[in-house]
């Protein structure tokens, strides 16, 4: 078990993944409450992280875009695009 003074941690990307394949089968799959089902607020914390990352992505796409010299119009097109393929350098 960790140290309460640690900070438990995990990269964006992968806690990510994991809140999603968790709202997925509704149930928690990792930590103390392992193979209990996810209340609606677990539920909803995990739609907001899942949001926010998506939010996060879309702006940096977006500032990339008009620091490249694109139109604002052109950044908003590509920012809105989900997948790795952004329609640059393939």
């Amino acid at each position: 078990m960790a140290n309460n003074n640690e900070r438990r941690w995990f990269v964006p990307n992968k806690r990510a993944e994991s809140y999603a394949s968790e709202r997925k089968a509704k149930v928690h799959q990792r930590g103390q409450k392992e193979g209990q089902k996810l209340t609606d607020y677990e539920a909803g914390m995990r739609s907001g992280y899942l949001q926010c990352q998506s939010d996060h992505a879309g702006l940096y796409i977006y500032k990339k875009a008009l620091n490249e010299g694109k139109t604002k119009q052109e950044a908003k097109k590509l920012s809105r695009i989900k997948g790795k393929h952004k329609g640059g350098n393939k």
